[in-house]
C-alpha cells in the first residue's frame, strides 16, 4: 500500500495496470540533458544521476541544520519479499523503477500512489541461474523510452505513459545460464546492456541496441571464444595469448558486465567493469597460467563501434571472485599539482585506484580495506604484489572474500568534500581447491568451484553459525580520500551487506543498512544526525528530488541479495523484522509512521527424523552445494526466504514435487529434476528435517538454565574466532 496518511490494486495473468494519476508528458532526454543534469537538480534522470556517475546531488534544503526535522512522508508496499536493489529514476514528479524479477513500476513523487506497473511476464523459472537473488537495479531513459534488462536475458523498451513494451530482444542464449541484474545505460542513441552468469558458465559480453528499434548495433566479448575459430575482433586474439591451456571456452570463461559503466562525453569513451572467472580456480580454467584477459578488468571502448580502446586489469589470473564490476566514477582531480581527468573505483580485491581516464594509466592505488592476498601495487607494472596465497595445496585464509571490500552498491562521489563514500566490509573467506573437480555441461557444476564442499560440520549448529558468521563480518560507510588514498572516517553500519551511497549538496550522505536503518551521515565528519527505523534491511541506493519547491529523499527497503539471503544477520536483530518490500519516501516536517510488525514465533512439528548418519552426512553435502546460496548455511537464511527448518506439514508432503517437479517455479523456487535424483532430494528433505527439530529444541530451551548456558559458549566461541581475525590482521600488518 502507498500511505500518504492506496491501495494497490492486482492483475491477473500479464501484471500491467494503468491509472490515471499523473501520468508525464514527456520524458524526452538525451545525452545532452544527461551532461546538464545541474541544471535541473529537481530531477533524477540517469542511473548514476549523470554520466559520470557521482551520484551527488545539488539539492540542499535537506542539510546538516535541518535534517533532523526529516519524517516520512509516505510509503508504498510492494508485495515483494526479496531484494530490492534499485536507484529509481525521477522524472518531473515521477518515480520509475524496477522490483524483483524485473518488474517495472512507476509511482506519484508526491504521494507514492501506483500509476502504473508491468511484470514484464518475466519467466520465473530462470530464478535457478542467478547467483544471487531476482534483483534488478534500475532503468534508463532515451527520448521518451524507458529502458530495462530482464533476469531471462531480455531487453525491453517501454512506453513510460503505461509501462506498455514497444520493443522487446532476446539478448542471450538461454541455452547457457545468463541473467540480466544490472541497470542499462544509453549513450549517444545506444542501449547497453551486459548480463550475469560469471559462477555459472558463460561467456560474457556488452551489447548495443538502437534505442529507437532495438537492432542490435555491436557486441563486445569480454574473453576469447575457441582459438580454434576466427576472432571477433583482433584485440581477442591478443586477449586470448594470456590463456593458458583450456578449454575454457567450452565453460564460458565468465568476465560478464552484469554493472558499472560510465561515459566521458568529451573524450567518447565508454567505461565498463569486467566480472571473474569460470571457474573461480584459475588452475582449472587456465592450467598453464596467464593474466586471463579481460577477467576483473577496467575496459576502455569506443561506444560508437564497440571498439576496444585501453584496458586496465586489477586482479591479473583472478581465482578469488574479485570482480571489478563495481560502481566506476569520473571525475577532475589536482595531483601533485597537476589537474587530472580520471576514473575511480574500489573493486572487489580492496584496493581503490585512480586511472588516467583517457589512457588507463595508473596515477595510484591504496587498500581501502584489510588485503592479506596482496602486499601492494606496483607503481611501475601496474600489477598487484602478490602473496603466497595459492590454495591448490591446501586452504588458504584470505581478505577480502568473494563479497569484496567492497560489491555492487554504489559509492557517491561529493564535490564539496572531495570524498568518495564507499560501501564497503571487512570479510574473509577460506578459499580451497576441489582436488575432484571435473567439468560436467551442467551448469551447477561449473560455479562456486572453490567453495563446493563448504558442509557445516556437525558440530557447529544454528546458532553458532549465525553467532560466529557475524563475529567475522562488518560492514560500514567509508569516507575516501582519492588524492591522498586515505580513510578520513567510518561510519559503521553493522552489517556487512548494506545499500548504496547517495551524496548532496547539504553536506549529507544518505545510505541504509542491513539492520533496517536509513541514515544522514555529515559528510565531513561522519557522525550520524539522522537515521530511521525501516524494520527491515535495505540494499536499495536513495535518490533525492524536488516537487513544488520541497526535496525529497527516497529508498527502496528489502533485504536480500548475494549475502542477504544467508544467516538472517539483519533480522535478528531486529525486535520485529518486517518482509514487506517497499519504496520509503522522506521530507523535511513529515510525520508519516510504518505500521507495526509482528515475529512469527511458532515452529511446526517436523516429522520424525529417522534417517541414519550416512544419509545426513548425504544431505548436508548435498544441500550445501545445490540450496546453500539462497537458504542459507544449515538453513539460516533472511526471513525473507523460506526458513526451511520451519516447513509446515504441507510442505513436507509436497517436497519432492516442490523440488523435482518445479511446483513452486512461480514463486522463484525451480524444479531440480535435471540435477537431482529422488534419492538425493530424500536426503536433503531428511537433512532439513533434522535440522527442524534442532531448531524446535533450540527455541524450546530458550530462557531455561541450559539454554542460557549455550548462549554464553555460543558468544565466547563467536569472540574467540573475531579475536583470531584481529590477530590475523595485526600479524599482517605488523609483518608489512
Amino acid at each position: 500500500m502507498a500511505r500518504s496518511f492506496l491501495p494497490l490494486r492486482s492483475c491477473a495473468g500479464f501484471l500491467l495496470c494503468a491509472f490515471t494519476v499523473g501520468a508525464p508528458a514527456s520524458l524526452d532526454v538525451d545525452g545532452t540533458r544527461i551532461m546538464a543534469a545541474d541544471s535541473e537538480p529537481g530531477n533524477w534522470i540517469s542511473h548514476g544521476r549523470n554520466y559520470a556517475e557521482e551520484r551527488y546531488s545539488p539539492l540542499d534544503a535537506v542539510n546538516t541544520e535541518t535534517v533532523d526535522r526529516l519524517g516520512l512522508a509516505w510509503y508504498t508496499d510492494l508485495g515483494t519479499k526479496r531484494g530490492l536493489e534499485a536507484t529509481p529514476l525521477v522524472i518531473d514528479g515521477i518515480l520509475y523503477f524496477t522490483g524483483t524479477y524485473s518488474e517495472v513500476i512507476a509511482v506519484d513523487g508526491r504521494t507514492g500512489k501506483v500509476i502504473w506497473r508491468n511484470d514484464l511476464d518475466v519467466d520465473r523459472s530462470r530464478a535457478k541461474y542467478m547467483c544471487c537473488d531476482v534483483v534488478n537495479r534500475g532503468m534508463a531513459v532515451w527520448k521518451g523510452r524507458l529502458y530495462v534488462g530482464t533476469i531471462d536475458g531480455r531487453l525491453i523498451a517501454l512506453d513510460p505513459e503505461d509501462g506498455s513494451v514497444i520493443w522487446d530482444k532476446l539478448t542471450v542464449d538461454l541455452e547457457r545460464p545468463y541473467s540480466i541484474t544490472g541497470a542499462p545505460r544509453v549513450v549517444n542513441g545506444k542501449v547497453l546492456i551486459g548480463n550475469g552468469g560469471g559462477e555459472l558458465g558463460v561467456r560474457g559480453y556488452i551489447s548495443a541496441y538502437d534505442a529507437e528499434t532495438g537492432e542490435m548495433l555491436w557486441r563486445f566479448y569480454t574473453v576469447p571464444g575457441n582459438p580454434d575459430e576466427p576472432f571477433e575482433n583482433p584485440i581477442l586474439e591478443r586477449a586470448a595469448e594470456t590463456w593458458g591451456g583450456g578449454p575454457w571456452w567450452e565453460i564460458g570463461g565468465g568476465g560478464t558486465v552484469w554493472d558499472s559503466m560510465a561515459y566521458d562525453p568529451e573524450l567518447d569513451l565508454l567505461y565498463i567493469g569486467v566480472g571473474n572467472g569460470t571457474p573461480w580456480n584459475k588452475h582449472v580454467r587456465s592450467p598453464s597460467g596467464g593474466d586471463n584477459l579481460f577477467l576483473s578488468s577496467i575496459v576502455a571502448l569506443d561506444p560508437n563501434t564497440g571498439e576496444y580502446v585501453w584496458h586496465y586489469q586489477t586482479t591479473p589470473g583472478d581465482g578469488w571472485d574479485y570482480t571489478a564490476t563495481q560502481h566506476l566514477i569520473l571525475a577532475d582531480l589536482e595531483i601533485e599539482g597537476e589537474q587530472r581527468e580520471v576514473i575511480m573505483q574500489a573493486p572487489k580485491n580492496g584496493f581503490f585506484y585512480v586511472l588516467d581516464r583517457a589512457t588507463g594509466e595508473l596515477i595510484s592505488a591504496e587498500n581501502y580495506v584489510p588485503v592479506s592476498w596482496a602486499e601492494g601495487i606496483d607503481m611501475q607494472t601496474g600489477r598487484p604484489i602478490e602473496t603466497d596465497n595459492d590454495y591448490s595445496d591446501g586452504p588458504v585464509y584470505q581478505f577480502p572474500s568473494p563479497m569484496g571490500g567492497h560489491n555492487w552498491q554504489p559509492m557517491c562521489y561529493s564535490r564539496d568534500t572531495g570524498y568518495v563514500y564507499i560501501p564497503a566490509r571487512q570479510l574473509a573467506m577460506v578459499y580451497r581447491a576441489d582436488a575432484d573437480f571435473e567439468y560436467e555441461p551442467e551448469f551447477w557444476n561449473v560455479g562456486m568451484d572453490v567453495m563446493k564442499d563448504i558442509t557445516v560440520p556437525p558440530w557447529m549448529d544454528a546458532e553458532l553459525v549465525s553467532k560466529v558468521g557475524s563475529a567475522m563480518a562488518a560492514g560500514f560507510l567509508l569516507a575516501w580520500d582519492p588524492i591522498k588514498q586515505e580513510a578520513v572516517w567510518r561510519a559503521d553500519a553493522g552489517s556487512p551487506w548494506n545499500s548504496g551511497a547517495l551524496c548532496t549538496g547539504g553536506g549529507l550522505v544518505f545510505d541504509g543498512t542491513g539492520r533496517g536503518q536509513v541514515r544522514a551521515i555529515d559528510a565531513a565528519s561522519g557522525d550520524i544526525l539522522w537515521s530511521f527505523d525501516a524494520q527491515q534491511g535495505i540494499i536499495g541506493s536513495p535518490v533525492t528530488y524536488t516537487i513544488d519547491g520541497e526535496q525529497y529523499v527516497s529508498i527502496l527497503v528489502g533485504w536480500g541479495g548475494a549475502f542477504g539471503m544467508s544467516f538472517g544477520f539483519a533480522s535478528n536483530t531486529l525486535e520485529a523484522p518486517s518482509t514487506q518490500g517497499r519504496l520509503m519516501t522522506f521530507k523535511l516536517d513529515a510525520g508519516g509512521q510504518l505500521p507495526p510488525v509482528r515475529r512469527q514465533e511458532r515452529v511446526p512439528e517436523p516429522p520424525e527424523s529417522t534417517a541414519s548418519s550416512d544419509t545426513l552426512d548425504e544431505g548436508n553435502a548435498l544441500y550445501h552445494h545445490y540450496c546453500v546460496y539462497c537458504h542459507g548455511p544449515r538453513g539460516i537464511s533472511h526471513p525473507n526466504i523460506a526458513d526451511l527448518r520451519t516447513m509446515d506439514a504441507t510442505t513436507h508432503r509436497n517436497f519432492l514435487g516442490i523440488v523435482l517437479g518445479g511446483a513452486q517455479a512461480d514463486e522463484g523456487m525451480p524444479g531440480f529434476a535435471d540435477t537431482l535424483d529422488e534419492e538425493e532430494a530424500m536426503a536433503i528433505h531428511a537433512y532439513l528435517i533434522e535440522l527442524g527439530h534442532q531448531e524446535l529444541d533450540r527455541r524450546r530451551n530458550e530462557g531455561t538454565l541450559w539454554g542460557s548456558i549455550k548462549s554464553a559458549a555460543y558468544s565466547f566461541a563467536a569472540t574467540v574466532v573475531s579475536g583470531i581475525v584481529s590477530l590475523l590482521e595485526w600479524l599482517k600488518n605488523a609483518a608489512g
